[in-house]
């Protein structure tokens, strides 16, 4: 399918790794100019030469921190900079540390805000006038299904991502008809981050295998993993006038582990 989003220009946060780093790809893939983004600079440019790998458009790799509005706002200027303009923004972040409630304390709390929905806010706020400028801009915020459904011992995605849902609801209203909002919602996917933690679960011996350790994540009706390229498909087309009348909406990407109706 062709998105129709070739020449366009799009940011990508938190993307060095993981579910932005897909997001990235896949934008790219389809010919847009990406600027991809993330702390460690070595990681970062590891990233972007994976990315151009893929690449029809150009990629530009910009680093920053998302919890400093300083880099926020340098993050939306060299988009516009090198690419004449910003068409999509897509959000991400890492997440914020496990925990019970009464094992997080007041700073765990304010960390997780300024990082989970703070940088949100203000990325929305700086790009928002480069994504008026067109008729078909877009934000996607890549949150969690922690949003739809609690998970144990996670009470500060459980609580903090709610937020970035209203805000996302509320960018999809205010910003109409220009510019359309949503999120998507991902359950397990085989990122680094992933495999780190089932290759230390085989070291202490709680899985025999690497595979077996994989599966033990599949929690889903699918009994697999997700494909961060999956993921990063549907941002893609979310961004794409092929999903024009897509707008407002939170979509899990779980292979269907939630236990949530809607």
């Amino acid at each position: 399918m062709d998105l129709h989003i070739e020449g366009n220009a799009a940011l990508v946060t938190a993307s060095s790794s993981g579910l932005g780093k897909a997001s990235a790809k896949a934008l790219a893939r389809e010919g847009v100019n990406v600027v991809v983004n993330g702390r460690d600079e070595a990681r970062l440019a590891d990233a972007a030469a994976e990315v151009r790998e893929v690449a029809t458009g150009e990629v530009v790799a910009q680093p920053g921190d998302i919890t400093d509005p300083e880099d926020v706002s340098t993050l939306v200027a060299t988009t516009v900079e090198e690419f004449g303009g910003l068409d999509h923004l897509v959000t991400s972040a890492g997440g914020p540390p496990s925990g019970a409630f009464l094992d997080t304390d007041d700073e765990d709390w304010y960390d997780a805000y300024d990082l989970l929905v703070m940088s949100v806010v203000r990325l929305a706020r700086e790009a928002a006038p480069h994504l008026r400028e067109g008729d078909g801009g877009t934000i996607v915020t890549i949150t969690s299904r922690s949003v739809k459904e609690a998970l144990d011992s996670l009470v500060l995605s459980n609580s903090v991502r709610m937020s970035v849902i209203g805000l996302e609801k509320t960018l999809s209203k205010e910003f109409a008809p220009e510019v359309r909002a949503n999120a998507v919602l991902p359950g397990a996917h085989e990122t680094a981050r992933i495999r780190e933690l089932v290759e230390q679960a085989v070291d202490r011996g709680e899985y025999d295998s690497y595979e077996a350790g994989v599966s033990g994540w599949a929690d889903n009706p699918l009994e697999r993993v997700g494909d961060p390229m999956e993921l990063g498909n549907t941002v893609a087309f979310l961004s794409s006038p092929q999903s024009g009348f897509i707008n407002g909406t939170a979509i899990p990407i779980d292979g269907g582990s939630s236990g949530s109706n809607l």
